[in-house]
């Protein structure tokens, strides 16, 4: 009678606590019945045993009438909903074998129960929340880690379909849903206790219950986060001892089971970054940057157990971060990109105060932990870097007092910092002997070795090799020091790829003999472990020309430094250059000589500077030793050539100063490269004469020799301004009568001298070069000739890959090449009279020269409007008997000027100046030649001193002896002591009855060439 009255009253009491007392009030017998039942299991009026199902009724009975037994009937109804989990999952294993499941026996109960909770935490949170979340967190992670191991359960690693899988069973995702009832209850005025129950299930059932902290945190995720750093937070500082750090070599194993809750806090923040890193980001950096403001008094509404207020905790706050992201590379990636943007001054200056408070072992631990940190961060490395570079850089050089300023500390710890990640980054490149520590590919590591690990922070920068070089070349004071030791590491690191691309960013980027030297101090340490670097480099320079990735600017400074490393070499050959860099100039070189055919059209390109720059690099590199494709050297010598008379012309153009210099310097550059390539082979040596020669004597290059643009199957075409272009004309085309009609070779000839009605041909009218330009271009196209035709293979024997010394000026000039002077001989026929056959080495009588008119007047006429090639046929004099394959055009050219001196009525010779300096010239190349006697070579030495009758007779005696000794090639004989071939004049006929017509126009006008009688005795 007393227990039944004590129940009552425990009843009652319950029922007026509760707001609204249920529908259908239980009396105090039918309570005592309901308790003796569920204890007993066994129905107290009919006395047989309950089932499982009803006692569950019995006990959602009791926790709707009595809340007071609410911790025994949650400690019950564990074993109700363990009892529909497994028969869930029993159906799921089962429902393939056609037998009936039994998944749906309990969950109207489940729902029930869930009803009943749902309506005490609505009801009266303060009393429900805190222990119905602590049972339903709890019983989740004991029935995911009791059945993990089920065939029907998926693998803890498939996140997503164990999500799946629990969400679709009534029990779990009842209890799902009332912890989420629970902590949305609790956020107002106790989240802390709710977010440490599911810390400690984590803990306790991790992986299996990683599910459940990854639907938590998506459905609550500001206050998920946040809380659970506070609770990491606490229980870091708690667990702590006075030394909270760890070393940064590892020892992640130890400090995650001396803290338990921080490898849940790292899990759970991993779970949640997949879809809230925003967020996560956002709280780190928060706490962050609360940890270092100053404390202030806390105000109402601040929550008594809010880290913020605790000092301990703010300044464990630090080194809480960084062991989260040295277990966590997730979060580490998430905070480091921005956290570098927060690091300002004033922020920096705290974090110094900050630091000065800490022991000095632990900032040592939290020096090395950070070091750790930035090697291993997958993401803003960069900009880590150039921050680190940035602040520890010392602004100027100008000491402002005695007194240290503030930043002098911070530079001073990044400086410090900086040194020791660039020592750890050293240890993890090259300790390859470890497999755990060599955190980079080796380039030679054999495939059988283990895989080695990868160093985040160096894959990053992997991307950004042109803007380390481009800092690195900046020269500021130890900066470049830094950034040039980290590019060396980059490039062990990184392989043959990274190195190859480093190295043609600094011979690309470099501006200066010192920016350029830290090519050579990267390529030395590489060398030993990377071969065949400098090919490598130049090839991929090559690869950008191809591309066009390079603008005129940098095209022209790669070029200027391919040369500059070229000719280091000779440099130290002088004794001038350190070995290191002379072996790297003969690497350079030689790269440089296998791509040739790449380089060559850059001689063309537009930019006068790039053009300059390609001219020396191809005059400085040396020849290939093998032998290049012809097409290749064929095509080089053509743009050799082409460039020689582009720059001609730029020397004309740009006159004194600083651009003549440069100017001058390219016309030098080019003229090295021709002779160069003209001692290389035959080949190339026929090529290079052949285009000067034609070169010289096209239309477009003619006015740099003094020319006149002429046709060189006509003459002299119409002034533009004086003839509308009428576009493509039968007129047009019948007033260039050499290209329809050729009569060469009969006895009628056909001139065109103009139009009928309209008079003679009107000459182009253009303004003439400057003489001293004129003189200046000839010479040089004469003295680039010269030095082709004695520097030829065929002397020596020479390949010409081997650069040639300088001669002496005091040394005679060497002999002019026979052969050499042959290909300019024969090139000088093709583009003059092409008409002509290679036999016509004879000369026929004078008289039968008017069958060949037209073809002699044009030969005249081409004289006449290429003054260079008197100077040509002078060169081809001194090559003898290269002068006899000129035979043709010496005929027609001398036919042409008797006819002159025939028909002129002048009193002297010097009345026509032009034919006077013709026949001169004429004879003494004829002389120089030995195609004349001395005594008839020297004859042009009185023309200027008679009448243009007597030039005539003396012409006409000359011609005689050439007609009857022909001007052949096998009268000469190569005489070894001169080095030349010479002829042997006394094995021709006589010579006096030719010289007998000399001898009457000297005695006529002794008293004027007296002084000329000895130069024509026998």
């Amino acid at each position: 009678m007393l227990k039944e009255k004590a129940m009552s009253v425990v009843c009652d009491a319950m029922q007026t606590s509760h707001p609204h007392p249920p529908p259908s009030a239980l009396s105090a017998q039918e309570l005592s019945q309901e308790i003796k039942s569920f204890i007993s299991g066994v129905d107290s009026v009919q006395g047989r045993k309950l089932s499982v199902r009803e006692h569950a009724r019995c006990a959602v009975r009791l926790l709707r009438s009595v809340p007071a037994c609410r911790g025994a009937v949650l400690e019950h109804l564990r074993g109700v909903y363990d009892e529909h989990v497994s028969a869930f999952l029993h159906h799921l294993e089962t429902e393939g074998d056609g037998s009936g499941g039994v998944s749906s026996n309990l969950e109207d109960i489940i729902q029930e129960v869930h009803g009943v909770l749902s309506e005490f935490i609505r009801l009266n949170p303060r009393a429900w929340a805190p222990l119905v979340s602590a049972w339903a967190v709890d019983l989740l992670g004991q029935m995911s880690s009791k059945h993990a191991g089920r065939r029907a359960t998926p693998h803890s690693s498939s996140l997503n379909e164990l999500l799946q899988l629990w969400m679709s069973c009534a029990a779990t995702r009842s209890l799902m849903e009332a912890y989420s009832q629970c902590l949305a209850a609790m956020l107002a005025w106790c989240p802390d206790a709710c977010v440490d129950a599911l810390l400690d299930t984590s803990v306790q059932h991790s992986p299996h219950f990683d599910w459940v902290v990854a639907h938590i945190g998506s459905a609550f995720p500001g206050t998920i986060i946040s809380r659970v750093l506070a609770c990491g937070l606490k229980d870091f500082c708690s667990h702590g001892s006075t030394d909270p750090l760890l070393a940064p070599a590892g020892g992640g194993g130890d400090k995650g089971s001396r803290v338990p809750k921080i490898g849940s806090v790292v899990g759970i923040l991993g779970h949640l970054a997949a879809h809230h890193s925003e967020s996560i980001r956002k709280e780190l950096l928060r706490m962050f940057q609360e940890s270092l403001s100053p404390s202030g008094p806390l105000s109402p509404s601040s929550s008594a157990s809010s880290w913020e207020s605790s000092p301990q905790l703010r300044r464990s706050a630090v080194p809480f971060l960084l062991q989260l992201a040295a277990l966590s590379p997730t979060l580490l990636g998430a905070v480091s990109a921005q956290l570098v943007e927060l690091l300002r001054p004033p922020i920096l200056l705290q974090l110094q105060a900050l630091l000065l408070g800490l022991p000095r072992e632990e900032l040592e631990n939290m020096l090395g932990l950070a070091v750790h940190l930035i090697s291993q961060s997958p993401a803003g490395g960069a900009r880590v870097l150039r921050f680190l570079a940035d602040t520890a850089t010392p602004a100027s050089v100008i000491i402002s007092g005695p007194t240290p300023s503030p930043l002098d500390g911070i530079r001073e710890a990044c400086d410090r910092l900086l040194q020791m990640l660039l020592l750890h980054l050293h240890k993890l490149v090259y300790n390859r002997s470890d497999g755990s520590e060599a955190m980079g590919p080796s380039h030679h590591a054999a495939t059988s070795a283990p895989p080695q690990r990868v160093v985040p922070f160096l894959e990053e920068l992997q991307a950004h090799v042109g803007e380390l070089c481009a800092e690195t070349l900046r020269l500021e004071r130890k900066r470049h020091l830094w950034l040039h030791q980290l590019l060396c590491l980059l490039s062990v690191y990184g392989g043959p790829s990274v190195a190859t691309e480093a190295l043609c960013q600094l011979l690309t980027q470099a501006r200066n003999p010192e920016e350029l030297a830290l090519a050579w101090q990267l390529h030395t340490p590489l060398s030993a472990c990377l071969p065949g670097l400098i090919p490598a480099a130049v090839g991929r320079c090559v690869a950008q020309i191809h591309t066009h990735t390079l603008g005129p600017r940098p095209l022209r400074q790669l070029l200027l430094n391919l040369a500059a490393a070229v000719q280091s070499q000779d440099e130290e050959r002088r004794g001038a250059g350190p070995v290191a860099q002379a072996s790297m100039a003969v690497q350079v070189g030689g790269a440089v000589s296998g791509h040739l055919h790449d380089f060559g059209p850059l001689l063309l390109h537009g930019d006068p500077a790039v053009s300059h720059a390609a001219a020396r690099l191809l005059s400085t590199s040396p020849l290939p030793r093998r032998a290049a494709a012809p097409a290749h050297l064929l095509q080089l010598c053509r743009a050799a050539v082409a460039h020689f008379f582009v720059a001609l012309r730029r020397r004309g153009e740009s006159g004194s100063g600083r651009d003549g210099g440069q100017a001058g310097e390219a016309v030098g550059c080019s003229a090295l490269l021709l002779a160069r390539l003209a001692a290389y082979s035959s080949l190339a040596l026929k090529a290079v004469l052949q285009q000067l020669v034609e070169g010289a004597l096209h239309k477009g290059n003619a006015e740099l020799f003094g020319g006149r643009i002429a046709d060189m199957a006509g003459d002299t075409p119409l002034s533009p301004s004086l003839t509308p272009d009428l576009g493509a004309s039968l007129l047009d085309t019948n007033c260039r009568f050499g290209s329809a009609v050729n009569f060469s070779g009969s006895v009628w000839s056909v001139f065109h001298a103009g139009v009928i009605g309209k008079g003679l041909k009107v000459r182009a009218a253009k303004p003439p070069r400057d003489p001293a330009t004129v003189v200046q271009n000839t010479q040089t196209l004469l003295a680039v000739t010269v030095q082709c035709c004695s520097s030829s293979p065929l002397n020596g024997g020479a390949n010409g890959s081997q650069r040639q010394p300088t001669p002496d000026p005091d040394d005679p000039p060497p002999p002019i090449n026979a052969e050499a002077a042959k290909v300019v001989a024969m090139t000088l026929v093709e583009n003059i009279c092409p008409d002509v056959a290679n036999g016509e080495l004879s000369w026929p009588p004078e008289e039968h020269a008017r069958t060949t008119v037209e073809r002699d007047i044009h030969i005249r006429r081409c004289f006449e409007a290429h003054p260079v090639l008197f100077p040509l046929l002078q060169v081809v004099a001194a090559g003898r008997p290269a002068l006899c394959y000129l035979s043709a055009v010496l005929r027609g050219l001398l036919a042409t000027l008797l006819a002159h001196w025939e028909a002129s009525r002048e009193a002297l010779a010097t009345d026509s100046p032009w034919h006077l300096q013709a026949s001169c010239l004429l004879v003494s190349c004829m002389g120089e030649g030995q195609l004349l006697p001395p005594v008839l070579g020297n004859v042009h030495e009185a023309f200027p001193h008679l009448t243009p009758f007597e030039v005539r007779l003396l012409l006409l005696a000359l011609w005689e002896y050439v007609r009857g000794n022909g001007p052949m090639p096998q009268k000469f004989v190569f005489s070894p002591e001169r080095g030349l071939f010479c002829r042997d004049f006394s094995r021709d006929g006589d010579v006096a009855r030719y010289v007998a017509p000399i001898h009457s126009v000297l005695h006529k006008n002794i008293d004027r060439l007296g002084h000329l009688c000895w130069r024509f005795q026998l």
